[in-house]
């Protein structure tokens, strides 16, 4: 079992849901997060460039068996790009291990409860 952490914009988050929707992924969880990496939104406010500290982003946590795992990610690759090349802030991926899984209705263990 594995832990798939995705960072994308904002306005792409419709257009994954949906994808990993088609792909049989449905159980997701979304948060609003905000932050900074390469990406970088210059505003002139008052005649000023200004260059705002954190960005808002999405983060998605999806909890997948271990043959789901290139899936969804192929997925979120797929669909929260910008266009074929891609661009700066379009995102970042992270996979860590999940040790165990728990539904808490019927107390199942392991890959039946994701």
């Amino acid at each position: 079992m594995k832990l798939i952490t995705a960072i994308i914009r904002e306005t792409k988050l419709d257009e994954v849901r949906e994808a990993l929707i088609e792909n049989e992924i449905t159980r997701i969880t979304v948060i609003r997060v905000s932050g900074h990496g390469q990406q970088t939104r210059e505003h002139i406010y008052r005649g000023k460039r200004i260059v705002p500290g954190l960005i808002p982003k999405v983060k998605l946590e999806i909890a997948v068996n271990d043959d789901f795992v290139d899936i969804t990610v192929n997925t979120i690759i797929n669909s929260a790009r910008t266009n074929e090349n891609g661009e700066v802030g379009d995102g970042k991926i992270f996979i860590t291990p999940m040790e165990e899984c728990i539904r808490i209705r019927t107390g199942e263990r392991g890959g039946k409860a994701i």
